[in-house]
């Protein structure tokens, strides 16, 4: 039968794939930023549910860059993992790898913030204080403007995540700032 992971469970299975200190400080970053959200949106009995999704959904792509989110599922249904989670985590790659489009709040959530918290990430490391915890919403438009800055940031894909949440672009960065500073230091 297939299982849902506790966060421990989660993260010692990432751990299997990635060894990378970035792709394991991001998957922290997405899983707390996840169960934020859940928070946030009312979601509050499911944050946890969340939050692992937001931890596996990269297990694939330290190893399989160019397989990432198919190989993620082959990965994640080896391991028992709920078929909730598997599509929740697959549903980011939609229209880049897989054609898993995001249904539910939560995938619409992931989908819109796995990119932006990378170019939240960035825009917080030019800063003196090279945190998030002082970071304001026009410094992340000004630069988010450059699409030479933190060029691996899909702006279309978050543009994307946003009107499928049915959010402005500000609102979704603004929130998701606000995401990042429970869960960075």
């Amino acid at each position: 039968m297939a299982r849902i992971p506790n966060r421990d469970e989660a993260w010692a299975l990432l751990q299997e794939y990635n060894k990378d200190e970035f792709h394991l400080k991001h998957a922290e970053i997405v899983g707390g930023v996840m169960k934020y959200f859940a928070e946030e949106l009312g979601y509050g009995e499911e944050a946890d549910f969340w939050e692992v999704v937001g931890i596996l959904h990269d297990i694939d792509f330290e190893e399989y860059p160019d397989a990432h989110c198919i190989k993620l599922q082959e990965i994640l249904k080896q391991n028992d993992i709920d078929d909730g989670i598997i599509h929740a985590t697959a549903s980011h790659g939609y229209n880049l790898t897989v054609d898993i489009k995001p249904e539910h709040e939560m995938e619409k959530v992931l989908y819109a913030t796995d990119e932006l918290t990378g170019l939240i990430g960035a825009v917080s490391l030019m800063r003196p204080s090279k945190s998030v915890q002082d970071l304001e919403l026009k410094s992340v438009r000004k630069k988010y403007k450059n699409a030479n800055f933190a060029a691996g940031c899909s702006r279309e894909v978050i543009e994307d995540g946003a009107v499928m949440l049915g959010w402005e672009l500000d609102d979704l960065i603004s929130r998701t700032i606000l995401a990042m500073r429970t869960c960075t230091e």
